[in-house]
Formats: C-alpha cells, sequence, structure tokens
C-alpha cells in the first residue's frame, strides 16, 4: 500500500513538471532587515516560488530545457496598506552562467494562504514579477538554439511590465519595460549568444571548419552589439564569463588574428587573449 502511495505522489510530480523549462530553483532571502513578526509572514514564500516556478508551463515549444534557476531576494521593509503586507526588496535572478540580473526596485504582497500563480489577464505584483524574469531568462536560454528564438518570451515580460507599470504596484516595472526592450534589441549580443553555443557543439561533434564560421559570428555579432548600444553591461557580462573559454578555444585553432580581434572587442579582458597569444607560435 505504501509504495503504491509513493509511486502515485512520483507519478503526480513527473505529470507537473514534464513540461517545466525549470529543471530546479535554487532561492535564498536576506531578511535581516526585517521584523520577526514579518519573517513569519513570509515563511512559506520560498517553497511557494519553488512551486511556481517548477509547476509552470512557460513556453509549449522548449520543454526540456532542463534550467537552474538562482534567485536571491534581499527584503528592505514591510508596511502594511489596511489588510494588505506589502513588502520592499531587491532581487537577483541568474542562469548559473552568462544571464544575470538584478532588480532594485521591487515591491509585492504575499499572503501565506493563497498559492501563486500567473495570470497573463490579470496583473498581481508577485506571480508578475516572478513570471516577467522566468520569460526574461527563458528568452536567452532560447536565443541559443534558434536565433531570435526568444523573441516571444520576450513580448511576454514586456506585456507583463506594461500591465505592472499602469498598475497599483507600478514601482519598478518602467525600469523592466526598458530592460526588456534593450535586451531584445541588443540583436549583436543575441548573435554572438547563439554562435558561441553552436561552436561549444560543433566542437564537441569534431567539426571544426563548421565551428570556425560560427566563431566568425561571434565575433561579428560582439562588433554589431558595439555599433548597435555601446559597451551594453549585458555584453560586458557575457564576455566575463566566456572571455577564457573563448581564448582558450581559438588558441586551440591557432587563431590568431582572432585572438587580437577579441581584444579590441574585450579591452577589459586584453590580458586574458594576450595569455592565449604568447603560446601560439608564430
Amino acid at each position: 500500500m505504501g509504495n503504491k502511495i509513493l509511486y502515485t505522489i512520483l507519478l503526480f510530480f513527473s505529470i507537473e513538471h514534464l513540461n517545466a523549462q525549470f529543471s530546479a530553483v535554487d532561492i535564498t532571502f536576506d531578511d535581516r532587515l526585517l521584523r520577526s513578526d514579518e519573517k513569519q509572514e513570509i515563511f512559506a514564500l520560498r517553497e511557494d516560488m519553488n512551486h511556481f516556478f517548477l509547476s509552470t508551463a512557460w513556453d509549449e515549444v522548449y520543454n526540456d530545457l532542463g534550467i537552474v534557476l538562482h534567485i536571491q531576494i534581499i527584503f528592505e521593509s514591510g508596511q502594511s496598506k489596511g489588510n494588505v503586507k506589502t513588502f520592499n526588496c531587491q532581487a537577483l535572478f541568474s542562469n548559473g552562467s552568462d544571464l544575470r540580473y538584478f532588480d532594485k526596485s521591487v515591491q509585492f504582497y504575499y499572503n501565506s494562504g493563497t498559492s501563486l500563480y500567473f495570470d497573463p489577464v490579470l496583473f498581481e505584483p508577485l506571480p508578475g514579477f516572478l513570471a516577467y524574469y522566468a520569460y526574461i531568462i527563458l528568452a536567452g536560454e532560447i536565443d541559443t538554439y534558434e536565433f531570435n528564438g526568444g523573441n516571444s518570451a520576450y513580448e511576454i515580460a514586456r506585456e507583463i511590465a506594461l500591465r505592472g507599470s499602469s498598475s497599483e504596484y507600478k514601482k519598478g516595472w518602467g525600469n523592466r519595460i526598458s530592460m526588456v526592450d534593450n535586451l531584445s534589441r541588443n540583436v549583436g549580443l543575441r548573435k554572438a549568444r547563439l554562435a558561441w553555443y553552436i561552436t561549444l557543439d560543433l566542437i564537441k561533434e569534431g567539426n571544426i571548419d563548421g565551428a570556425l564560421g560560427e566563431l566568425k559570428l561571434l565575433l561579428d555579432g560582439l562588433e554589431q552589439s558595439y555599433d548597435d548600444v555601446g559597451r551594453d553591461h549585458n555584453t560586458q557580462y557575457f564576455l566575463k564569463v566566456h572571455s577564457e573559454a573563448i581564448a582558450s578555444t581559438l588558441g586551440k585553432l591557432g587563431r590568431r588574428e582572432m585572438l587580437k580581434d577579441m581584444q579590441e572587442l574585450d579591452p577589459d579582458r586584453r590580458d586574458v587573449y594576450q595569455k592565449t597569444l604568447d603560446l601560439i607560435s608564430e
């Protein structure tokens, strides 16, 4: 009997997570600025958030991405508006790699007695905020499989931000509109990220010629990013995360000129490429 119950529970969770894009969610809270009673009020929030991300089918096509989502919430204060308790926070969302977004102006209410649910029509501050970043991360991940593949997810995130900006809880939503617009229009970075991940796959397959072609597209994308949006911090973060791997890959392929090009495109990490150049004979 016990085994049947266990099987039913496991079956429920396997079905529930079948179409989930997030395979795990690592959530940390910094609640040192909250009073003890306020800490109790958010006691169930971490588990509610975890269930929210894992149980929602965010995209019908890309349903097996297995993204590990990292979230840090820094609580700054809590305040009561009638019977509603509102929290002010800062937040950090990341895929643990080259997608990382910091939000310093977050406001939402939370009632531990109700489950979190994202309604694409009816805006609520907390589910809307979490769904916004779910789609932002999802868009960036899909972009590594298909050129501009994240467009639909970016558009949904933008729609959420527009509804948020016209709601009673509009704090931070204007910045989120700007953020999603900046991400989606940085076509050069989107090209570069796609090219880099295809490069890694082609090298694993032993397709060196194909990898060299994608590395050229990587450099072209970075140059386009600088031409279109200047020293965008998202492009800089991509380079910070991947510069050593890019340098190593170019070094193993003996691409001196491309390493020199990367020094121009990524001057903050010029020494990374120089170290590789020094290992390659003329």
